[in-house]
């Protein structure tokens, strides 16, 4: 006889009971769980499966057998018969998903005989233990058997009560009298420790919640999937025909890596595993868990995902249920056009734009617009349209940074340069003021500022309206700059926010947001976006590449320009580094921690500002250490 499998290799099956009072969505958690799962999983089904006499007393009406004309023993009777009797029905597969656990028996019980014989939580909680009495071996037994998960609305069972009433269409005065009580016994037994696991759903969306269902259930099988959609974010995308959709997607997937999926293809990959041929002709709620489904499935076999597109909404009903299902993981994006404009985008003719804006409409595709999020007229230019996609993105993608300020003398510049910022302040940042934004930036924002070496570069956050009023400041101020050299770059809060900025202004952007950057003053309320940090590596590579051409320019003079030659090579060096993850804002630390990760003479950062053979040296040094990154050409 050969040895049986152990369980590490063929894990036991288990029982997961989802308790909580009603409308906490348990039964939706559950179908949620074992659409995935697939043949993995099996739910139990309900209750009124597991005992004949169900049958006649739902003809004879539930609610008044419940709570009027069958005996407390008798509903005691058939509830105790019922729960055990699925306790005893075989395991189909190897997780089973039982929709109420044994907890629920005895709070469900208690609530009934407080509403029906006006006890107190305390007596009817008592009553309920001894209608149960008989049964009281064969229940611990089961219970035992059961991993017991329950669903919250909060920790206070008024304010749960009142969540759980909310979602009913009418409510009789004796349901909510029973709602109360079973608030109040299900929190007893929670704080009795009868549920080894809890969930508080509050606002959140359907799809956190199983999320974290996920995570408490995925240790007691290996079949029980980890996450889902966890930190995932959809952007789902709506419109008549020809307004936009293809090129938004497209847009999206090559310019901000999102994953670009056909909703009609989401809806038939998991009615199919379902063993669903027709899944169009079933009801809205279903074809959105359909689409989060096949959503979950890609995202887990794609685990690097971060974010995808969805396309086209074109039912109202299911993009209502997706919004309720996904809550903030999901951005409904309508793209809007004018009939003129969609049928001159028409290929096929403006009666095949016509015919398919029919089918759609009888749909509920024009009404999805009530449900965006972003709503983009897309009658003008694509650049437009890719701007606003890049702003939708970037909300998300970057936090707001409200930056703190600080005095002109905390920089340490000449003097003549703190008379000069001063009065720019005073003149640009009165009563009306011209500018949103200014600060300081290079070698002049770090203490680090070398008459003679240094320029003054400033950033300044503006509208364009304030241009000519600002040219005549600074000409008005020139003389005072004492013949430094001064760099000044204006951009607009909408430039900031769509990212239209180049790489070295997206870095100047995030230092902002870490708090490595403080400007000198910020109109009150000011945010602005906070690149993150991959983004701001990823987009340092353009410059990079610049910087070693430029190398290349100087190099092939007759002459180099010592300075400049220095500088370009202190920013090739500065990207590499950070491509590292080391930051080194100031020109000579970066050149010298470069030198030195290279095992060069690193002497030659400081010589290299005086010496031209040392700072050719040093350029080529530095260039060489980018070449090397690239692989090697045979010949």
């Amino acid at each position: 006889m050969s040895t049986p499998p152990s369980s590490d290799t063929y894990p036991l099956p288990v029982s997961v009971a989802f308790s909580g009072p009603d409308n906490t969505g348990k039964t939706k958690q559950i179908g949620i769980l074992a659409r995935r799962m697939g043949p993995a999983a099996t739910s139990a089904g309900p209750l009124d499966h597991y005992d004949p006499r169900w049958a006649a007393i739902k003809a004879g009406g539930m609610a008044r057998w419940w709570f009027e004309t069958g005996p407390v023993e008798e509903v005691a009777d058939v509830l105790a018969t019922s729960y055990l009797e699925r306790s005893r029905h075989p395991f189909s597969a190897p997780v089973r998903l039982l929709d109420r656990g044994i907890p629920m028996l005895e709070a469900s019980v208690a609530a009934t005989v407080a509403v029906r014989e006006d006890l107190g939580a305390e007596q009817a909680a008592d009553r309920a233990r001894h209608l149960l009495s008989s049964y009281e071996t064969d229940l611990r037994a089961a219970e035992e058997d059961e991993h017991a998960l329950v669903l919250l609305h909060c920790d206070d069972p008024e304010e749960g009560t009142r969540r759980s009433l909310a979602h009913e269409v009418t409510v009789t005065e004796i349901y909510a009298a029973y709602q109360r009580q079973l608030h109040e016994q299900i929190n007893r037994l929670v704080g009795d420790g009868r549920f080894s696991m809890a969930i508080r759903i509050g606002d959140r969306p359907t799809v956190a919640v199983q999320d974290e269902v996920r995570r408490l259930l995925a240790p007691l099988h290996p079949k029980v999937p980890g996450r889902a959609l966890a930190g995932v974010h959809v952007t789902a995308l709506g419109g008549m025909s020809e307004s936009g959709k293809s090129t938004a997607g497209e847009y999206l997937r090559t310019q901000h890596g999102h994953a670009r999926l056909k909703v009609g293809y989401l809806i038939e990959d998991a009615a199919g595993r379902a063993g669903n041929h027709d899944p169009y002709r079933l009801g809205p709620v279903v074809q959105a868990e359909l689409i989060v489904d096949a959503l979950d499935r890609y995202c887990q076999a794609h685990h690097f995902l971060d974010s995808v597109s969805i396309e086209s909404l074109h039912d109202f009903d299911s993009t209502a249920e997706l919004a309720r299902m996904l809550g903030p993981q999901l951005t409904i994006v309508y793209l809007d056009a004018s009939e003129a404009t969609r049928t001159r985008r028409g290929t096929a003719g403006a009666l095949d734009v016509v015919d398919r804006d029919l089918v759609k409409a009888a749909r509920g595709a024009g009404k999805v617009v009530s449900l965006a999020h972003e709503v983009i007229a897309n009658d003008g230019p694509r650049l437009k349209l890719e701007r606003r996609l890049d702003r939708i993105v970037l909300d998300r993608r970057w936090p707001e940074h409200q930056p703190s300020t600080m005095p002109v003398n905390a920089l340490g510049l000449p003097v003549n340069l703190e008379s000069y910022l001063a009065e720019f302040l005073d003149r640009t940042t009165g009563l009306r003021p011209l500018i949103d934004l200014l600060v300081v930036t290079g070698s002049g924002a770090r203490g680090k500022y070398q008459h003679g070496w240094s320029d003054l570069d400033l950033l300044v956050v503006a509208d364009t309206s304030s241009l000519d009023e600002l040219r005549q400041i600074l000409a008005d101020l020139e003389a005072e700059l004492g013949g430094v050299k001064l760099g000044m770059t204006v951009l607009t809060r909408a430039e900031c926010r769509t990212g239209a900025v180049t790489s070295r202004l997206l870095h100047v952007l995030a230092l902002i947001g870490s708090g490595a950057l403080v400007p000198l003053w910020a109109t009150p309320g000011l945010a602005l976006p906070a690149p993150d940090a991959a983004t701001d590596i990823t987009a340092s590579l353009r410059d990079g590449i610049q910087a070693a051409i430029e190398i290349r320019h100087q190099l092939l003079k007759g002459t180099p320009d010592l300075r400049a030659l220095y500088k370009v090579a202190a920013l090739l060096a500065k990207i590499q580094l950070r491509f590292s993850g080391i930051e080194c804002p100031s020109d000579s630390d970066a050149l010298t921690v470069l030198l030195g990760a290279t095992r060069q003479d690193t002497s030659l950062a400081g010589t290299a500002r005086t010496d031209r053979p040392a700072a050719e040296t040093l350029a080529r040094l530095v260039l060489q250490a980018w070449l090397d990154t690239l692989p090697e050409e045979t010949r």
